[in-house]
C-alpha cells in the first residue's frame, strides 16, 4: 500500500450507488488482503450510511455516519482522528523514540515486544459536503496529509462534486485520482486534468485512475454487492448449467458420443443467496485481534448509578460519580467524579427548562448514600424545582427536604447548617484543628463521636426562588459558601442560567457543571461547544474542560429507562434504608405551631437563672430553637405589626404574664391601653397602675403618666455618681402596653402625645412601651410620631403575619405569610430570627 494516499471521485452520471459500489469494493479489497494487525479502517459517510452498511469485520476500527443530520458529531470525529495522530506520535515515542511506523514494524519483526501498529485507513465519502458544512475541517485532512506517511494513516476522499477551492492545499496530499463517467468535461478535467472521464462509455464501474503526473489509465472496477457464484471443483472453472465427468475431450471433425453430464441442484433464488460483500465478510468477521477504538459511540443512551458505584468501597473521602464524560481526542469514556473534599466542594448546576438539573441533584444525592455512610456525609435539601427531591426525604442520608409551600422548614433547614458552622467553629478554636481534613481523620480514628454529623451538603434547587421568596435567607446562604468548606460545609445550586448566580457566591463554586441552556450564548464554558449539546436530552451537558457529560440515573438497578425513574429511585431508597436502618443523619427539627409558656419557663429555670425582674419569657426562636426572653432593661421598648388573627393580643398576654412572674408589684407597674378590651382582667390589682379602653380615659390617663415620669427627670443637683448608678429616683418601672394602636391614634388626636418628649430619656426614667397595631397601612402608619420615635429610638420589632405588599418596614425586612404566633424578632442587639410567641 502507498504510504500516503488520497482519492477522489468526481460525480457520477449514474446513480449514487456507482460511487458507493466502488468504494464498497475498494474496501472489500482491503479487507480480503490484509490482516487486521496489518490494516484498520475508518468508514465516514457525511450522508445517508448506506455505503458503508454490512462491513463488520475486525479490520473496521470505526463505521461514522449520517453526520449531516447532527452537525456535533463532525467536531468530535475530528477530536477522534486527531487523538489518532497524537496517539500514535506517543506510542512512538514511548515504544523507543521511533521516527515512523515503519522504524517501529520492523523492529518487532526482528523479535522486539511490540504490538503491532497496524495502518489506518480513512474513507470520507461525500467529503465536499463535509467541507462545505465544516470548512475548518480541512486543516485536518491537510495534518493526516503531511503526517500521515510517518504515522500509516491515509486518506481516502470520494465526492459527487468536486470544488477545488475547498480543498485548501491538500492537492499536494492527493497521490491518486479516480473519476468515474462525469456530467461535463470540466469535471473531469478538475478531477483528471483531461475530459476523458466525460467520454467513459454509459457503463457502471467505468473509470479513470490518475497518479502523481503518469497518464490516466482506464479500468473497469469489480461487483461485490451481486449474489456470490461459489468457484468449480474447489476454484477451477465457473458454475454452469451441468458439469462434465471424466477425460477433457478433444476437438475433432468426427462424430463422437456425448459425455455423461451432471446436473448440479438448482441454485436458490436471488433473493436467497448472499452477496459476495456479506459472504466475505461474514467469513472474516471473527478472524483477527479487535482494532483500536478511534471512534467511540456518541452519548446516546441514559446509563444507570451502579455503573459506577459497585464495588465502591465507602471510604469518606467525598469523591462522588456523577455520570461519565466523553473524551474523543483520548479516544475513552471515563467516569465523572466530583471531588467534594477539597476547594472545589461546592457545587453549581445550571441548565435550561427540562435540562435534567434536578434529576442530577438527585444523582449526586444517591451516588455519596451508595458510596457513604450517613455518618460521613448529610443532605438538606430545598427543593423550589418541582419536589423531585421529595422522593429521597426518607434515605438516612438526607436530613430533610423542603419545599416552597414550608417556609418554615425552608428557614429551620438554614438554621441546621448555620448550627453547624457554628458549632464547629467553636469546636476548631477549642481544639486546636487547623483544617476539616484533620477533623476527618479523627472521627475515623474515634474521636468526636459526640457530632452526629460529617460533611454536610446544603442543596438548593432553584437558587433563584431562594433570591426573590426568601430573600432574607441569602446572606446566610452566601455566608456558608463563603466559610463553610474549612468546616465541612458544602453547598450545591441549581439554576437555570449562570446570571442568576450572583458573582460572589459563583467565585466560590469550584465545581461546574452546565446542562444545555436555554440560550448557548449564556455559556461559562463554551458558547461554541454549549450549541452542540443536544436538545431534549436532559442530563447531557458540559464540565469545565468543554467535555461532553451525562449525567446518571438515580438509580441502581441497571434498567436506564427515564419512564420508571421514580420506581427506580424509591427502590433504592429502601435498600438504603434496609442497610443503615437507624443509624441515620439527624433530621431537621421544625419550630411548632402550639407552645405552652410554662414548658419554655420551665426550660429556661432548668438551664440557666430564671427570668429576672424586667424580663419575660416570649417563646422560642427559630434559629436553634432556644427560648428568647425579652429584656426590657437592655431594649426598653418594643413595636409588634401584625394583620388580624396574627396574634398580637396573645404576644401582649405572654410579655404582661411574663413581667408579672418575674418582677413583683413593688418593681413593675403596667399601664394598658386597650380600646378593644381583650387584655380586660389580664393584669392583677397589685401589678396595674392604669387601665384606659377609650379616648375620654385614655387622655388624662397619659398626661397624669407623663408628670409623674417628668418628675424622675435628673435636676441640677444630680451628681455623677448618681447618673452612673441611676438612683436619683425610686419607684417601679412603668410598662406602657398598647394594643391597637391603629385605633389609639386617629385623625381626631392621639392620647399619647403627651409621651413623645419623654422617649428619649425612656431608659433613664424607668418607661417601657410595648406598642401593638395592624400590619395594614403600615407604610404610612411609620411616619406616626409615636411609631418614628420609637424606630427612631432602634427599638425591638416583631414581624408577624401581613401583606408582604406592604413594603419593607425595617431595613429589608418585610411582612410574610406566617402561622399565629409566628414572627421575626428584629433588634440592634442580636441577629434577626424567627420567633413563635408561647401561649
Amino acid at each position: 500500500m502507498a504510504r500516503r494516499v488520497g482519492v477522489r471521485a468526481s460525480r457520477s452520471h449514474y446513480p449514487r450507488c456507482v460511487k458507493s459500489e466502488f468504494l464498497r469494493t475498494l474496501v472489500l479489497a482491503l479487507i480480503a488482503t490484509h490482516s487486521p494487525d496489518e490494516l484498520n479502517l475508518v468508514l465516514v459517510d457525511f450522508k445517508g450510511g448506506a455505503t458503508f452498511l454490512g462491513l463488520t469485520t475486525r479490520h473496521v476500527a470505526a463505521v461514522i455516519t449520517n453526520l449531516e443530520q447532527e452537525l456535533a458529531m463532525v467536531d468530535r470525529m475530528a477530536d477522534a482522528l486527531s487523538g489518532e495522530l497524537n496517539r500514535r506520535q506517543e506510542l512512538l515515542r514511548a515504544a523507543g523514540n521511533f521516527a515512523n511506523v515503519g522504524e517501529y514494524e520492523r523492529a518487532r519483526a526482528a523479535g522486539a515486544p511490540l504490538d503491532p501498529l497496524p495502518a489506518l485507513f480513512i474513507v470520507v465519502d461525500e467529503f465536499s459536503e463535509l467541507l462545505a458544512q465544516k470548512p475548518e475541517f480541512a486543516e485536518l485532512f491537510v495534518a493526516i496529509g503531511r503526517l500521515g506517511r510517518s504515522l500509516h494513516i491515509h486518506l481516502l476522499l470520494a465526492s459527487q462534486r468536486l470544488d477545488e477551492g475547498r480543498l485548501r492545499g491538500l492537492d499536494s496530499h492527493l497521490s491518486y485520482r479516480i473519476g468515474l463517467k462525469t456530467f461535463s468535461a470540466n469535471e473531469s478535467r478538475t478531477v483528471l486534468g483531461v475530459p476523458d472521464a466525460y467520454h467513459l462509455p454509459s457503463t457502471p464501474g467505468a473509470a479513470y485512475l490518475k497518479c502523481d503526473s503518469a497518464a490516466p489509465v482506464r479500468f473497469n472496477t469489480s461487483f461485490v454487492s451481486g449474489p456470490y457464484e461459489p468457484p468449480l471443483n474447489g476454484g477451477e472453472g465457473t458454475r454452469g448449467a451441468g458439469r462434465a465427468t471424466g477425460d477433457v475431450l478433444r476437438f475433432t471433425a468426427e462424430r463422437v458420443p456425448l459425455p455423461d453430464v451432471v446436473d448440479d441442484a438448482p441454485a436458490p433464488a436471488s433473493s436467497e443467496r448472499s452477496s459476495l460483500l456479506e459472504t466475505l465478510v461474514g467469513r472474516a468477521a471473527e478472524h483477527g485481534r479487535r482494532p483500536h477504538a478511534v471512534w467511540l459511540p456518541p452519548l446516546e443512551s441514559a446509563v444507570t448509578l451502579d455503573a459506577f458505584t459497585s464495588g465502591y468501597a465507602a471510604t469518606g473521602d467525598l469523591r462522588i460519580p456523577l455520570g461519565v464524560v466523553d473524551r474523543p481526542y483520548d479516544q475513552r469514556r471515563e467516569t465523572l467524579w466530583l471531588e467534594l473534599g477539597g476547594a472545589a466542594g461546592n457545587v453549581a448546576v445550571v441548565g435550561g427548562p427540562q435540562a435534567g438539573k434536578s434529576t442530577a441533584l438527585r444523582t449526586l444525592i444517591c451516588a455519596a448514600a451508595a458510596t457513604h455512610t450517613p455518618q460521613q456525609v448529610s443532605f438538606y435539601c430545598l427543593d423550589f424545582g418541582g419536589g423531585t427531591l421529595a422522593a429521597l426525604a426518607g434515605m438516612p442520608h438526607v436530613a430533610g427536604v423542603a419545599t416552597k409551600a414550608r417556609r418554615d422548614a425552608v428557614r429551620r433547614t438554614v438554621a441546621e447548617v448555620r448550627a453547624v458552622l457554628t458549632t464547629r467553629e467553636a469546636l476548631f478554636e477549642a481544639e486546636g484543628l487547623e483544617s476539616m481534613r484533620e477533623y476527618r481523620a479523627a472521627r475515623r480514628a474515634g474521636r468526636y463521636t459526640d457530632d452526629p454529623h460529617g460533611d454536610v451538603v446544603l442543596v438548593i434547587d432553584g437558587l433563584t426562588t431562594l433570591r426573590s421568596d426568601f430573600e432574607t435567607l441569602e446572606d446566610d446562604v452566601n455566608a456558608l459558601v463563603a466559610q463553610g468548606l474549612s468546616f465541612g460545609i458544602h453547598v450545591v445550586v441549581a439554576s437555570a442560567r449562570w446570571a442568576d448566580i450572583r458573582p460572589a457566591m459563583k467565585d466560590l463554586l469550584g465545581t461546574r457543571l452546565e446542562l444545555r441552556l436555554g440560550d448557548p450564548l449564556d455559556s461559562e464554558m463554551s458558547r461554541k461547544v454549549a450549541a452542540t449539546v443536544p436538545t431534549g436530552r436532559p442530563g447531557r451537558g458540559l464540565t469545565g474542560e468543554e467535555l461532553h457529560l451525562l449525567v446518571a440515573l438515580p438509580r441502581t438497578d441497571g434498567v436506564a429507562d427515564v419512564e420508571t425513574l421514580p420506581e427506580g429511585t424509591a427502590a433504592f431508597v429502601a435498600a438504603t434504608t434496609a442497610v443503615y436502618g437507624e443509624c441515620a443523619a439527624p433530621r431537621v427539627r421544625l419550630l411548632a405551631d402550639d407552645i405552652a409558656l410554662g414548658s419554655i419557663t420551665e426550660a429556661v429555670a432548668t438551664h440557666g437563672d430564671p427570668p429576672s425582674a424586667g424580663q419575660a419569657v416570649l417563646g422560642l426562636r427559630e434559629s436553634d430553637l432556644a427560648p428568647v426572653v425579652a429584656d426590657f432593661a437592655a431594649e426598653p421598648h418594643l413595636l409588634i405589626v401584625g394583620d388580624v388573627e396574627s396574634g398580637k393580643t396573645q404576644t401582649l398576654r405572654t410579655l404582661i404574664t411574663g413581667l408579672m412572674a418575674s418582677g413583683s408589684h413593688e418593681v413593675c407597674k403596667l399601664v394598658v391601653v386597650d380600646y378593644r378590651r381583650t387584655l380586660l382582667g389580664l393584669v392583677d390589682a397589685d401589678h396595674l397602675a392604669g387601665y384606659a379602653s377609650s379616648a375620654q380615659t385614655a387622655a388624662p390617663m397619659m398626661v397624669e403618666l407623663a408628670d409623674y415620669l417628668r418628675a424622675r427627670l435628673p435636676n441640677e443637683d444630680v451628681t455623677a455618681e448618681q447618673l452612673a448608678r441611676g438612683d436619683w429616683w425610686t419607684g417601679p418601672e412603668v410598662y406602657l402596653v398598647i394594643d391597637d394602636y391603629d385605633l389609639v391614634s386617629t385623625a381626631m388626636g392621639n392620647p399619647l402625645t403627651p409621651l413623645l418628649e419623654l422617649l428619649g430619656h425612656a431608659r433613664d426614667i424607668g418607661l417601657r412601651v410595648v406598642l401593638a397595631r395592624r400590619s395594614g397601612g403600615i407604610g404610612r402608619g411609620l411616619f406616626d410620631p409615636l411609631v418614628a420615635g420609637l424606630r427612631d429610638l432602634s427599638c425591638e420589632v416583631l414581624l408577624l403575619s401581613g401583606d408582604p405588599d406592604e413594603g419593607y418596614i425595617v431595613g429589608r425586612h418585610r411582612m410574610q405569610k406566617l402561622p399565629a404566633g409566628r414572627g421575626e424578632l428584629i433588634s440592634r442587639s442580636r441577629r434577626a430570627d424567627m420567633v413563635q410567641v408561647a401561649r
